[in-house]
């Protein structure tokens, strides 16, 4: 049973990077290639980490510890790479709503 489950969570994980690379190649912009690349390799990574540590007796706790710091970090490396693209001339977005950072980034040049 427990080989099982962690094959099944291997599989799942490899999966979710397998579909990360593919939307990087497929997605037509910045933002969108972005988003695949953080999400979903984010997801897949985890479940990884979690069939590593289910694996592994000894050393989970090191397992486990890396999967944190790639869930708590490569979140937070594509929120700083949009926010890079967005201030860059030349890379524009759609957007529907309200821009906040527009008028955040609008603000500090008149500063």
């Amino acid at each position: 049973m427990r080989d099982l489950v962690i094959g099944v969570l291997a599989i799942a994980g490899a999966s979710f990077v397998l579909l990360a690379g593919a939307g990087v190649v497929r997605f037509p912009d910045l933002y969108a290639r972005m988003h695949a690349a953080t999400k979903a390799t984010t997801i897949g990574i985890a479940l990884i980490g979690i069939a590593g540590a289910v694996t592994i007796d000894h050393g989970a706790a090191k397992i486990l510890l890396a999967t944190a710091i790639i869930f708590v970090t490569a979140p937070s490396a594509a929120h700083f790479i949009g926010r890079a693209a967005y201030r860059v001339e030349g890379v524009t977005a759609r957007l529907d709503a309200h821009d906040d950072l527009h008028d955040l980034t609008q603000s500090e040049r008149d500063d």
